[in-house]
């Protein structure tokens, strides 16, 4: 197995199960343009359902995007390995019980194996949770995966922004995880602060 070309990063995005399959949607179509950047996927049995139901959506939208569409079930695929160099994985969106997967170190599949990887490497892991309202249980495993160096990074709407659309909506959201990735876009503005209400 060799690295990567040098000039390219490898960025890993895993859909799980939770509602919100358009954030990685869209996290795809975007990276998917980005130059010297390496783009593989990888969704689990619940996220293939809610792709489908959410977006009408399978294995043939998302090949064209990426270098690697992987099989979730494949533990030998490249990213179940430390040695496999990604430099950032972005689980979007994730379940509440990817979650507890990865805050309990179960690798049972490739998402919560490569995430657990990420983690012992201690490589960028940014997982969009989606779940309202959260239990204590919920609480206490995004406190595990924080303390164990993942960020927690659930999408919220941005609404100092003015979204005049969903897609404003869910490009806010991304626009938030790429910077986290240290990836250059232009998906939303940037605050520039607001005048001073006069007394």
């Amino acid at each position: 197995m060799t690295d990567a070309p040098s000039a390219q990063r490898r960025l890993l995005v895993a859909i799980t199960g939770a509602s919100g399959a358009v954030y990685g949607w869209r996290l795809l179509q975007v990276l998917g343009t980005v130059p010297g950047v390496q783009v593989h996927a990888v969704v689990s049995d619940a996220g293939w359902l809610t792709l489908r139901h959410e977006l009408a959506l399978g294995p043939e939208a998302l090949r064209p995007l990426v270098h690697t569409l992987h099989d979730a079930a494949h533990l030998g695929a490249g990213p179940a390995s430390g040695s496999f160099r990604c430099s950032g994985m972005v689980v979007a969106p994730c379940s509440m019980r990817t979650l507890a997967a990865i805050a309990h170190g179960l690798s049972d599949n490739l998402v919560t194996r490569a995430a657990d990887v990420m983690l012992k490497e201690r490589r960028r892991l940014v997982l969009m949770t989606r779940e309202t309202p959260l239990h204590l249980g919920h609480l206490r495993n995004m406190t595990a995966v924080t303390e164990m160096g993942a960020i927690v990074c659930p999408p919220m709407p941005a609404f100092y922004q003015r979204p005049q659309s969903l897609d404003d909506i869910v490009d806010a959201s991304v626009a938030r995880v790429l910077d986290l990735l240290d990836v250059p876009h232009a998906l939303s503005e940037r605050w520039q602060g607001m005048d001073k209400v006069p007394a």
